[in-house]
């Protein structure tokens, strides 16, 4: 799956009959096991929070489609199914705990292919290393005469970028259950120049879990979540977020988060403020149009958010 990344949202929920063939390869059996800081214990005692079911919260939802973004030029189709998507990336653990929902009937979706995908505390994608950090945008501001002829190489910020290694972390797909949630353990990503703080994802429906993984079906949703300004702050203060010098885009800056709270990706968090590296529970309920294909791959709307040109950053990354 590629996209046109632009800077800003598609306009809305667009339906298509055509089916977007994927199919992913099952790996192990899934090792829970948390790596980072404060790993087993953050884990067990957010777990088992997470297994709470509540009402009040996803009422309000109830309703609401969740912003549709672009997909960004470093998603790879084809991941592991898995829950924990850590491998051997140092950071603060992160349990991710999704609800997808129906936004006309509110309930829920089971079975959904639910993908996230994100950069490291230093700001790297896996499969794009030598992009450096934040991959696709973020350098410099041009000097000197502007070019001429053709343009050639993907777009500043948007344009789906083919791999160039065979890294795989930060990555991973997995299954909505009965009640259509589904948890993910990851760490708090970092940021590159031109971004804010954030995850992608993307949710697949109408397909099929076999012994080999997920086939078949379209995609749904594709969105991003994000982190709030304290949160984020108080990573910068913990290693090996402190190594990361890259300029920071906060959230009221970023050109793809519409500022819509919870609706618009803005997840709930639960750490302690005194001592975040123990860990943060991260929690959002996704309402998707399971009829509609949104596969990131839409032009902006008119109206929408400023374009890149605008944006205080030069040539921010949409990814």
């Amino acid at each position: 799956m590629t996209a046109n990344e632009q800077h800003q949202e598609p306009q809305a929920a667009t339906e298509s009959s055509e089916l977007t063939r994927r199919k992913v390869v099952a790996v192990g059996a899934g090792a829970l096991a948390v790596v980072g800081l404060g790993g087993s214990a953050f884990a067990a005692n957010a777990f088992a929070e997470d297994t709470a079911r509540t009402t009040g919260d996803d009422a309000e939802l109830c309703y609401r489609l969740t912003s549709e973004t672009v997909e960004g030029p470093y998603y790879i189709d084809a991941d592991k199914i898995r829950q924990n998507v850590t491998e051997d990336r140092e950071g603060i653990p992160v349990l991710l705990s999704l609800k997808v929902i129906d936004s006309e009937t509110c309930r829920p979706i089971r079975n959904a292919a639910v993908d996230i995908w994100h950069c490291d505390a230093v700001g790297v994608y896996s499969g794009y290393e030598d992009q450096g950090n934040g991959g696709g945008g973020g350098g410099p501001a041009p000097t000197g005469e502007p070019p001429t002829g053709e343009p050639s190489g993907p777009p500043p910020g948007g344009g789906h970028q083919e791999p160039t290694d065979d890294t795989r972390y930060l990555r991973g797909t997995w299954r909505t259950d009965r009640d259509g949630r589904v948890t993910f353990r990851t760490v708090f990503p970092g940021w590159y120049r031109g971004r804010c703080v954030h995850i992608h994802t993307k949710v697949h429906v109408d397909g099929k879990w076999t012994d080999a993984g997920y086939e078949g079906g379209h995609t749904c949703h594709t969105g991003q979540f994000f982190f709030d300004e304290e949160s984020v702050l108080a990573s910068a203060e913990v290693e090996p977020y402190v190594s990361n010098t890259a300029e920071r885009t906060t959230l009221t800056e970023d050109t793809i988060y519409d500022q819509s709270g919870t609706q618009g990706g803005l997840l709930k968090l639960k750490y302690d403020k005194r001592h975040i590296a123990k860990g943060v529970h991260a929690s959002l309920t996704v309402g998707v149009d399971p009829e509609a294909t949104q596969d990131g791959q839409g032009g902006p709307p008119p109206g929408g958010p400023a374009s890149p040109s605008a944006s205080p950053s030069p040539s921010p990354s949409a990814g």
